[in-house]
């Protein structure tokens, strides 16, 4: 079963399943709303590459919303 598509609470853009579980991560694991790297990086000021690599630090320690 397909996944219905998110946005980006914030700007409208099309999320990546990193981009949601990282919101999820950062913000609310029960989050209803989700966004994109840049606005996550906008919001905690670090640039998008800071949040790149959390992911796959994340993504190392085997987290399950990164797989």
């Amino acid at each position: 079963m397909n996944q219905p598509e998110s946005r980006c609470a914030r700007c409208g853009a099309l999320l990546s399943r990193d981009e949601v579980g990282l919101t999820r991560k950062l913000i609310n694991r029960g989050a209803a709303e989700f966004f994109c790297l840049s606005c996550l990086a906008a919001h905690f000021e670090v640039s998008p590459d800071v949040l790149r690599e959390k992911i796959r630090e994340f993504r190392d320690m085997g987290c399950t919303l990164f797989l």
